[in-house]
């Protein structure tokens, strides 16, 4: 693969998490979360977005979202449970992404707020249509993502150098 072909990341909020007497780390979905979640998948299968790697937070409900949502998808990528991505700022994340390897085209990163929306805004230098108004509009709730993609290779992933291509939110 070329680095000049264009690279998409999909940044995935983990799915509505129930509060049981439990550390933050290890909260389960709650009943909507596993429903969301699933309907996320369903979301990213119709985008056609064959993924080559998937990294997923370490916490119980990103963990969960993720098997569920990647249940749907006509392909399963490989998947990277990284701990730097629980409670990581939008500049750890991108320091994360840098470190992807050059063959991987289209990644999804299952993680949290407000890392994950601080991201999709950080790197968004453009948008497509009404993706950013949505987006702006709708915040990021529980199991939406957002589409971006860019030109170059992931050591040169930076703020403002991509296009926020999609977004999608469970009530749309």
């Amino acid at each position: 693969m070329s680095v000049a072909e264009p690279r998409r990341i999909v940044l995935f909020r983990h799915a509505k998490a129930d509060w049981p007497q439990v550390t933050d780390h290890e909260r389960p979905l709650a009943e909507r979360g596993r429903k969301d979640a699933a309907v996320a998948g369903r979301k990213l299968a119709d985008s056609a977005v064959p993924f080559d790697l998937a990294l997923c937070s370490t916490a119980a409900r990103t963990r969960e979202t993720w098997k569920l949502a990647v249940h749907e998808l006509p392909h399963r990528p490989k998947t990277v449970y990284e701990e730097r991505i629980y409670e990581a700022s939008p500049g750890e994340l991108i320091a994360l992404l840098n470190e992807t390897p050059d063959d991987a085209q289209n990644v999804v990163l299952i993680g949290h707020n407000p890392g994950v929306q601080g991201l999709a805004d950080i790197l968004a230098g453009s948008a497509e249509g009404d993706a950013r108004e949505r987006m702006n509009g709708r915040g990021f709730p529980a199991a939406a993502f957002a589409v971006l993609t860019f030109d170059g290779s992931w050591k040169a992933l930076e703020p403002a150098v991509a296009t926020l291509t999609d977004y999608w939110a469970p009530s749309e």
